[in-house]
């Protein structure tokens, strides 16, 4: 179970630790700022293709043969960033780190409750929430420190990556197999996404807070880093990869805190805080306050955590167990539509508009998102 935690979260770390290494590759390439913003995108498409053909081959050919192939992808993806001479080697091995980490995260996530200990099954479904936005967090937060204090950022960041990825496969290669392995994996490739009837209105309710967190998610990790140095005139790598850090390390110790807070509750926090989280970031924008932002971040982290996990609970338990996996891809698309496209338009406007300007912008739209899940979710609450 530890072991295959660890290379669960490996996958993560590799892709937390683009945050900070993006913009040390502008400065090192001089690309243009929608270059900049697509490298950041594409994980998204990479991810969000894999999870709705490969998330659930797993059931159908067992754990082991899954995560062995997507740690090997991984793998492959680590070597193209260490070996990488321009932004087109790292936006090739983000697409590839992208279909690695949708291939195997449902597959690791049911594989750590399986491989647990019968009295702590628990602990497993926890560590399988703490390695996605963890590992998220700590990579941002260690690829800034080792920008910060070596040259060789990119192969000491790399290489570490490289050992954890082959130690994760020996791990997987050593464990038990846990899933029976049945008929149908060729008709699992078929991509299942639907909102049956009984869910569409807690659905239609949640998905625009859905899409706000995940666009706040984006600007956390895409945006954030690159506006320490170009909008508040700082040159350190180090607060480029805390940036990085603040969101994913509060959502993951909010999700751990709400574990046992009724999900309309929590989805109202939730809400809450990503519009004050954002407000806040725009508030520091214009004030020129880095510390105001970063405060808004960690607010909108607090959404985060808050209302997705509310959201799966308040969706999912609605339909029958034979169609959880077409509602729950329905979920990813909002997500990462919402993490990969507005990213994307942000960084083509940047140009024409000014940076400032397509950030507030778009930090604005996830305020207008979030506010029509909050009246949608008052009327749910009105009709009991």
């Amino acid at each position: 179970m530890a072991g295959a935690a660890v290379a669960f979260t490996s996958l993560y770390l590799a892709a937390g630790a683009l945050t900070p290494l993006l913009v040390a590759y502008k400065q090192q390439w001089d690309f243009p700022p929608a270059m900049l913003s697509a490298a950041f995108a594409v994980y998204a498409i990479g991810f969000l293709v894999a999870a709705l053909t490969l998330g659930s081959l797993s059931d159908y050919l067992g754990r082991r043969p899954v995560l062995i192939g997507a740690l090997i992808v991984q793998l492959g993806s680590v070597l193209l960033f260490l070996v990488g001479t321009d932004i087109n080697w790292v936006i090739a091995g983000r697409i590839i780190q992208g279909i690695a980490s949708g291939a195997a995260t449902s597959a690791f996530t049911a594989a750590l409750v399986e491989l647990a200990p019968d009295n702590k099954k628990r602990l497993g479904a926890i560590l399988g929430s703490v390695s996605l936005t963890g590992g998220l967090a700590l990579g941002s937060l260690l690829a800034g420190l080792a920008i910060q204090l070596t040259r060789e950022a990119n192969t000491v960041i790399f290489t570490a990556l490289i050992a954890l990825t082959i130690l994760g496969g020996i791990t997987v290669l050593a464990s038990p197999e846990t899933a029976t392995r049945r008929s149908g994996a060729v008709r699992s490739l078929i991509p299942r996404v639907s909102v049956p009837l009984a869910a569409r209105k807690e659905f239609f309710a949640a998905a625009p807070v859905v899409a706000a967190v995940w666009m706040l998610a984006g600007l956390s990790g895409g945006l954030a880093p690159n506006m320490v140095r170009s909008v508040f005139h700082l040159d350190s790598p180090l607060l480029n990869g805390v940036t990085g850090f603040l969101a994913p390390a509060m959502s993951t110790i909010t999700g751990l805190a709400f574990a046992k807070v009724p999900p309309r509750r929590a989805m109202s926090i939730g809400i809450s805080a990503s519009i004050i989280g954002a407000a806040g970031i725009i508030g520091g924008v214009f004030a020129g306050s880095l510390a105001v932002m970063m405060i808004g971040q960690a607010i909108a982290g607090i959404g985060f955590g808050a209302s997705f996990s509310a959201a799966l609970q308040l969706v999912v338990p609605r339909v029958a167990a034979h169609q959880r996996a077409g509602i729950v891809a329905a979920i990813y698309v909002v997500s990462y539509l919402a993490f990969g496209v507005p990213i994307v338009i942000e960084g083509q406007l940047v140009e024409p508009l000014g940076e400032i300007p397509a950030v507030v912008g778009y930090t604005a739209l996830t305020i207008l998102f979030a506010l029509i899940s909050l009246v949608a979710q008052a009327h749910l609450r009105r009709r009991g």
